[in-house]
């Protein structure tokens, strides 16, 4: 007999109306849908068609209205500050509706976008909601983005209002977003209407430009707005993640799939009830903060973290822990690069022990491969299951998961488990045929996608058909390499192009190399993402210098740093450049940047038969050992 698992999953492949149907019951509709599921893969899938809803009713309204007005809906920790603060559902209904009341007499409407540049404090998530209550479209940029990535957001997405901090807080320094703000302005093409500013009190800012306005004066003079019924099929955000040409991709998610896959998503992958409480450890920029912060917890009737802190330092490794004392967290969520850190800091988790765990039954990892001898370790330290699973800013939610609201499945260390119940995963060869099982290829979901996927991109469907759909006809493209195995569990490897994933952030190497071919002195680049024990991954530069460059070779690669960290930003993690002759290629002129990554991760490699010139790999692999990588370890 079939596993649950497998019941489910096929229900969902074989009839997805039928089963997206009886999930969008846990959905509050103003009116019903013409169409489950309207289109096809030529013309492009849309879920819900002709059913008009509001994403924040869903999130907020209708638990107050429902008897959880009283309940914890979002509690604010902050050890950076030493702030808490709790909001119960009527509260954060009250100041959703006061934000989105500031926001309509800033002459937002549905439609029009407002970028959020903010950190982690409880007026981001409130300004999320009051755009989605007047159908207003929310484009979140992440406070650690330099000018010139902010400037892209704004000239793609031409907000009306840009909502903003006068800082954020990292472990022993402020960050000052209204000059990073104001650069960006400078930068773009698009000019927005105005600029709204929340002073925090660790920092304040000066309101200097005639768009400028003050947070909390405006809100004083908003009355609360309502929400504002919108088709299922407008979009509800775009969030920027980064293409292959350096160029941003704006996905963007419309309000009716998203709410029918975060309410299904909450309870069947994560085993999730209402009223109990759910911390994502992310941040509110990153897909996992929208889907898991905010949306997916709040549709639910649970309880949701926020916390502006780090995994190590804030104080101590035992902070994730002390959270989840204090605040009685049943299921947590974070990167392995979270758990490496505190791993490291605290190997005999020592931490663990000073406080009342008890509550948390699992925890769950994504963002990037989690490593076997980690998930050992949390397991082992934490006495609860450690669930790996795989998505995509692009899916919105997980593509393989064991889904725990299910059936909970054997755990293969490695392997995120199998496809979720929508996600047909194929592992398929160059030419769109399907391989054996446990052999590599592509790994491709079979149209058409779940509801909560992205729908297209901002302003261009062209470059969403070419990056996503046209590789392999009647499939959506992951650009994730891997294999499934005998038992249906999928396996993920490498990225197929040159996106990194760096402590769980999405990174273009080739928005990289842009900025080192910058510099005067260098004449060809080249960046790989090479293995970090900490953040998965890390970018890695190769520059050739021009012929009569004079400055040392230690002055272009401090300047190549503070380069990349001033236009990509600090996120990067750019730290070393190897200083090399020349790059080895293909005859044909391709750089072999594969080749060059096994040297830099120190594991064997073949001599491709296409290359150029073979003796060039030694000099790669001296001028990697020069900067500390290259060198086999005993574990290899």
């Amino acid at each position: 007999m079939a596993s649950k698992h497998e019941q489910a999953w096929r229900a969902a492949i074989e009839d997805p109306e039928s089963f997206w149907a009886e999930a969008a019951e846990g959905i509050d509709w103003e009116s019903r849908w013409d169409a489950v599921l309207d289109g096809n893969a030529t013309a492009g899938y849309r879920w819900f068609q002709g059913a008009t809803l509001n994403t924040c009713f869903n999130a907020v309204d209708r638990h107050v209205d429902g008897g959880r007005a009283e309940q914890r809906a979002l509690v604010y920790d902050s050890p950076i500050t030493g702030q808490q603060r709790t909001f119960t559902y009527a509260e954060l209904k009250d100041e959703v509706a006061k934000t989105a009341g500031m926001l309509r007499n800033l002459g937002v409407d549905t439609g029009d976008r407002v970028i959020i540049y903010m950190p982690m404090v409880p007026e981001a998530v409130f300004a999320m909601l009051a755009c989605a209550r007047i159908g207003a479209i929310h484009s979140v940029v992440f406070g650690g983005f330099a000018a010139k990535e902010l400037a892209t957001r704004i000239d793609d997405a031409q907000p009306k209002v840009v909502l903003t901090a006068s800082c954020g807080i990292e472990p022993g320094r402020i960050v000052e977003y209204k000059p990073l703000l104001e650069a960006a302005s400078e930068l773009a093409s698009f000019q927005y209407d105005a600029c709204v500013v929340l002073q925090r009190q660790q920092h304040r800012c000066e309101l200097n430009d005639a768009r400028d306005r003050d947070w909390a004066t405006l809100l004083q003079e908003a009355e609360p707005a309502d929400c504002v019924p919108v088709a299922a099929t407008d979009p509800l955000y775009i969030l920027y993640t980064s293409g292959t040409t350096g160029k941003p991709k704006g996905v963007v998610r419309d309000n009716g799939g998203h709410a029918v896959a975060m309410h299904w998503s909450l309870g069947n992958v994560y085993g999730m009830q209402p009223g109990e409480t759910f911390w994502a450890a992310s941040d509110i920029g990153w897909v996992v903060g929208h889907s898991y912060i905010v949306y997916a917890p709040l549709i639910c009737g649970c309880t949701t973290i926020l916390f502006e802190g780090k995994p190590v330092g804030t104080p101590d490794p035992g902070a994730f822990w002390r959270v989840i004392d204090e605040h009685r967290v049943d299921v947590l969520f974070t990167a392995p690069t979270a758990l490496r850190a505190i791993k490291r800091e605290d190997p005999a988790a020592e931490y663990v022990g000073k406080h009342d765990i008890s509550t948390l039954r699992t925890l769950f990892l994504a963002g990037e491969r989690a490593d076997p001898p980690s998930i050992e370790w949390a397991e082992k330290s934490l006495g609860v299951p450690v669930i790996d699973h795989w998505w995509q800013t692009e899916t919105g939610w997980a593509i393989a998961s064991n889904c725990l609201g299910i059936e909970q499945l054997p755990v293969k260390r490695g392997s995120p488990a199998r496809a979720v119940p929508g996600f047909d995963v194929r592992c398929l060869d160059d030419g769109g045929n399907e391989v054996e099982p446990g052999q590599p290829g592509a790994l491709c979901v079979r149209l058409p996608m779940p509801p909560g996927c992205l729908a297209t991109l901002w302003h261009d469907e062209a470059g969403y058909r070419s990056a996503y759909m046209e590789q392999f006809p009647g499939y959506y493209s992951t650009s994730d390499a891997g294999f499934v195995d005998q038992d249906g569990y999928v396996w993920v490897m490498s990225r197929t192009d040159d996106i990194i994933n760096t402590a769980g952030h999405r990174l273009s190497t080739g928005a990289m190399e842009e900025v080192l071919a910058t510099h005067p002195d260098v004449a060809e680049c080249a960046v790989i993402g090479v293995a970090d024990a900490t953040k998965g991954q890390v970018p890695v530069g190769f520059a050739v210098l021009s012929a009569g460059a004079t400055r040392s070779h230690a002055d272009v690669c401090e300047d190549i740093v503070g380069m990349v960290r001033e236009t990509i930003g600090p996120v990067a993690a750019y730290k070393k450049t190897a200083i090399v002759a020349r790059l080895p290629k293909t005859r044909s002129g391709k750089i072999l940047r594969s080749t060059m990554r096994r040297i830099a991760d120190g594991v064997d490699y073949d001599v491709p038969a296409t290359i150029d010139d073979p003796a060039i790999l030694d000099e790669t692999r001296v001028a990697l050992e020069a900067v500390g990588l290259g060198k086999k370890t005993e574990q290899d």
